[in-house]
């Protein structure tokens, strides 16, 4: 194969760009394997994404320059040419390593004897660039710098098969003994459909051909398993897992300390009948209709994990549910957490804005920073700020409530969205000088909704089961494996000895196919 590139890109005539147009023939996939599934949602074919990045090392064009070349896209045999982030996106997470060393060296060397052998050839990098690149490579290889920071696949599986038998060993469905399927064949069923974002039957189906027929469940079996997981047995489960889970990394430091941890509600959407759903509640639109969970995750610079999952049970038009008491599904979240580990602060958004949580977790003992919506108040407040040229205010307040009372501030500070100001319900003893910079603290919860995001996209498996026995353990079990992947590359970093920064060393999506694979009986 690179013999085939090297003497086809050898018969370069005028620029780089000129002979993409004449290799629209090229077969890169024949040796290069596509680092996305089948299944995934990928817009740009693999072997015209492969073209487009040996243009940009034959060029050493940046991400941004290259995004703005749009005559490339006809050359490259693509629609259009990708914007930056998806270039970023695909160098790292669509090509594997040997693929981008593929691409680094084949480029490189046609630089070389373009170079050297001619002819030339307009918008070919120097040849200096390549070599001094290559010289730098060769010098951290030797010297050592990238150990410990690549793993293969081996030990990656070994870590996976660790994770999983920490979290799904304390969920049982409660079957007979002589079933004809033990629960972990439901739970590699699960995994395979969270993997490959499928529906029930579907997933079924595609897990037998994969499988075998008398491997996997049929989908109806599946669905019937998944009902005999009770909602407060499930929950137990996931308390239970998460305990073993924490053991795993008990001895690191960065647990010895009390944590910030984040709460929040997320939806997953409903389009059918709300006749008779009593868990399905409306959205903020107030066109939508969606079923609600809450969970409480840690952020910050300890490993993201989520703690504990509530389900959230709305009063609405369609059914005959109590008014909203969103303190006590606080209350519930935070004492599950708080048998974990041991929880400093709780950051929440304006959706927990609300005197009954405010005191909730004054009673429990934990540090709250929760934005405040606008009333008349605040803005008369902000007024007087402005006529006083004021940037920053702390207000002492108090709550009284039936649940008790305790002494809080209002912290006014700058935006930043925007030009105005945001006011947060603290009960931290707080001064104005330090006002802005602890506010600050509450920019860690943008991790939360990375990991809404995940959990979505990479571990929820489709259903339109009505029943939300079905739609609560779906939901339980992709949090699961969101906490089974963020265990494995807590564990792949400190067993390389790495920095416990947040940003994962391996993808959801790797994970979630070992998570599969591992399930799989030893030989």
């Amino acid at each position: 194969m690179l013999f085939l590139l090297v003497s086809t890109f050898g018969n370069i005539s005028g620029s780089a760009s000129h002979y993409l147009k004449r290799s629209k023939n090229l077969k890169f996939g024949l040796t290069l394997e596509d680092g996305y599934p089948e299944w995934h949602p990928a817009s740009y074919p693999f072997q015209g994404i492969l073209k487009l990045f040996f243009y940009r090392e034959i060029t050493g064009n940046s991400y941004r320059k290259l995004s703005g070349y749009h005559e490339l896209a006809s050359a490259c045999g693509l629609d259009r040419i990708p914007d930056v982030s998806v270039l970023s996106r695909t160098w790292r997470n669509r090509f594997d390593k040997a693929t981008r060393e593929f691409v680094k060296r084949g480029a490189h060397l046609l630089v070389k004897n373009i170079h050297d052998f001619g002819p030339s050839v307009a918008g070919v990098r120097p040849k200096h660039e390549v070599t001094d690149s290559e010289e730098r490579d060769s010098e951290k290889s030797e010297n050592g710098e990238e150990q410990g920071t690549t793993f293969d696949d081996k030990e990656i599986f070994r870590t996976t098969r660790l994770a999983r038998e920490h979290c799904f060993s304390p969920f049982d469905s409660g079957r007979a003994d002589n079933s004809s399927y033990d629960d972990s064949r439901f739970f590699e069923l699960q995994t395979f459909m969270g993997m490959v974002g499928c529906g029930t039957a579907q997933g079924a189906a595609r897990f037998q051909y994969r499988r075998g027929k008398e491997y996997g469940p049929h989908g109806d079996t599946h669905l019937r398993a998944v009902k005999q997981f009770e909602a407060n047995l499930l929950l137990d489960g996931f308390n239970a897992a998460t305990n073993q889970l924490l053991s795993v990394i008990d001895s690191e430091v960065s647990f010895r300390r009390p944590v910030t941890v984040a709460l929040d509600i997320t939806t997953v959407p409903y389009f059918g009948n709300v006749e008779g759903m009593s868990m399905v509640s409306g959205t903020k639109d107030g066109e939508g209709r969606a079923f609600k969970f809450t969970t409480l995750s840690i952020v910050g610079q300890n490993i993201p994990l989520v703690l504990a999952v509530e389900p959230v049970r709305e009063s609405s038009a369609w059914d005959n549910n109590p008014p909203n008491r969103i303190h006590r599904v606080v209350r519930r979240l935070v004492r599950k957490a708080k048998e974990h580990v041991p929880i400093e602060m709780v950051l929440c958004d304006r959706e927990f804005d609300s005197m009954r949580v405010f005191q909730t977790l004054s009673n429990l003992n934990v540090d709250y920073l929760i934005p405040k919506r606008i009333t008349s108040s605040e803005r008369k407040a902000i007024e007087q700020m402005e006529q006083d040229s004021q940037d920053v205010a702390v207000e002492s307040a108090s709550v009284h409530v039936e649940q008790g009372s305790h002494a809080m501030q209002f912290l006014y500070v700058p935006s930043t969205k925007s030009d105005g100001t945001t006011v947060f319900a603290t009960n931290a003893r707080v001064r104005p000088e330090e006002a802005e910079a602890f506010c600050r603290r509450y920019s860690s919860r943008w991790q939360i909704e990375n990991e809404y995001k995940s959990i979505k996209h990479d571990f929820l498996a489709k259903t339109s089961s009505k029943d939300y026995r079905v739609r609560l353990f779906y939901f339980v079990f992709a949090v699961l494996l969101y906490n089974i992947w963020r265990l494995t590359d807590f564990l792949l970093k400190a067993g390389a000895d790495g920095e416990m920064d947040y940003a994962p060393v391996i993808t959801a999506g790797e994970c979630v196919e070992l998570v599969s694979s591992a399930l799989l009986p030893p030989d």
